[in-house]
């Protein structure tokens, strides 16, 4: 019972974490691209997103690597879940045909 609570607990960081990641790496693009000086947010939020997901890895498998891989399983769900979220709205896929067929 033990070793599935810490499991959970493995899946839950790795929702946290890939959340601090990506959803850090979608705030960042946000802030950069209206920035004067983009590659300091690029650069810093980098060092710092990666050191806590490094940490948090470390932290959570603590020598066991079924909690790592739960954890690398959590967090890149979270991954599709953070790019689901912030996705742009689709364009209509006929679109490009229309826009082809007014060129010639």
């Amino acid at each position: 019972m033990n070793e599935i609570l810490n499991l959970f607990l493995s899946l839950i960081a790795g929702f946290l974490l890939g959340a601090v990641f990506f959803g850090g790496l979608w705030w960042t693009v946000q802030k950069g691209l209206s920035s004067r000086k983009p590659a300091f947010w690029f650069l810093g939020s980098l060092l710092i997103r990666l050191s806590i997901v490094i940490a948090g890895f470390y932290f959570v498998s603590d020598g066991y690597w079924e909690r790592l891989l739960i954890c690398l399983f959590g967090f890149f769900v979270m991954r599709h879940i953070i790019v689901r979220l912030t996705r742009l709205p689709e364009e209509d896929p006929n679109q490009l045909t229309k826009e082809a067929s007014n060129a010639t």
